[in-house]
């Protein structure tokens, strides 16, 4: 299957979430940015609207359809240009880890409140003293009976402050390095005993978005929720959800570039300078017309890597390309389309000014460029 198969599917699925976007969550971004956190109430409309987990099996309350659905919502969220709902998290990356190492019982319990949005999903993996490197994991998790006690602190956590199940990365065995890594599922809320919230971050860019850090101090988890059933088996479990982790930054990237490109070109053909339109001059007409293949060859990347993972043959390095240069051209193409805005592209009321501010983490999350090329490099 290819999404060319699907296109009248993902055409009806474009203009409601296009819709759910633009004229739900974008007008409220004032609001989200003050409080530091969106409304919880939008995850359980997007939930009602069938826009979450739809990559999931209908068993689990999925819609049982697949990635390219998913792309869609990631792609329009980030063409919306508001993107305090950490959708990438919650839908795109929380439950694949469920649904590919969680045991039965748990599927059913965890699954079905996450596609209907009463439970906000999280994932806990960079602490204070490590980032993109996992292997220099600290928060232990020490089995005792038949629970697990937690304990360690985390940061830079998307949902941290809203999250009601997180996923949380541990050393179940310190002397083993990475293979001493385990994955564990905590169920969690403002008065779960040895679990806190930290302060919600204060970013340059995605204000509305909460980022947290995260605090354990013996919180205890059933035994069960170690996913996978077998001590160190998480960095393998990461690496094996990472392709699609970092295909969700090259979907969200070309949204992004399609809205600073189509914001651009409005508005150079309305801005007059020297007695004419901007897009008169040679430099903005040349400038646009680099951007418009930019995106041309974007979209062909991006579209032949989501095909590739319908199909299951998304490799490691051709992931760590499209998160690599996806969000490279990502933050350049914002750049030269804010260029073009002039003094207005700096003032805030204009929507190109947040995509620039909102945009630059995406060349660090899921994990950082730098190390995307090293990896490429191992894999050449």
């Amino acid at each position: 299957m290819t999404t060319t198969d699907l296109d009248a599917e993902l055409a009806d699925l474009t203009s409601l979430a296009r819709e759910f976007f633009t004229k739900e969550v974008a007008p409220r971004y004032e609001e989200f940015a003050a409080a530091g956190q969106p409304d919880r109430a939008l995850y359980r409309r997007a939930g009602e609207l069938g826009l979450l987990c739809m990559s999931v099996p209908e068993e689990y309350g999925g819609g049982g359809a697949t990635f390219a659905h998913e792309a869609v919502l990631f792609h329009e969220q980030a063409r919306g240009g508001e993107i305090s709902m950490q959708l990438g998290v919650h839908t795109g990356i929380v439950p694949h880890y469920l649904l590919a190492y969680a045991g039965e019982a748990q599927k059913r319990r965890w699954i079905p409140k996450l596609a209907s949005g009463e439970w906000i999903g999280a994932i806990a993996m960079t602490e204070p003293g490590t980032g993109s490197d996992l292997q220099s994991i600290k928060t232990r998790a020490i089995r005792d009976g038949d629970e697990y006690v937690i304990s360690g602190a985390k940061t830079f956590i998307s949902n941290g402050a809203t999250c009601d199940l997180i996923i949380i990365a541990a050393k179940t065995d310190p002397s083993q390095g990475a293979s001493g890594l385990s994955l564990l599922v905590a169920e969690v809320g403002d008065d779960t005993p040895g679990f806190e919230r930290g302060r919600k971050l204060k970013k340059i860019g995605q204000k509305g978005q909460d980022t947290t850090e995260l605090f354990f101090d013996g919180l205890r988890v059933p035994a069960e929720n170690l996913l996978g059933g077998t001590e160190g088996t998480g960095f393998i479990q990461l690496m094996q959800q990472l392709p699609q982790e970092r295909l969700i930054v090259g979907c969200a990237a070309l949204g992004a570039v399609e809205s600073a490109y189509e914001q651009t070109l409005a508005y150079v053909r309305e801005r007059e300078a020297f007695g004419k339109p901007l897009f008169k001059l040679q430099n903005t007409r040349f400038e646009l017309a680099e951007i418009a293949t930019t995106l041309e060859v974007m979209r062909a990347f991006v579209t032949d890597a989501v095909d590739r993972h319908l199909r299951g043959e998304l490799d490691v390095k051709r992931a760590a390309m499209i998160k690599l240069w996806c969000s490279e051209q990502q933050t350049q193409v914002v750049d030269r389309c804010l260029q073009l805005h002039g003094g207005y592209g700096y003032m805030e009321e204009y929507p190109i000014a947040r995509l620039f501010v909102d945009g630059r983490i995406a060349k660090i999350y899921a994990g950082a460029n730098e190390v995307m090329k090293d990896l490429i490099a191992r894999l050449l």
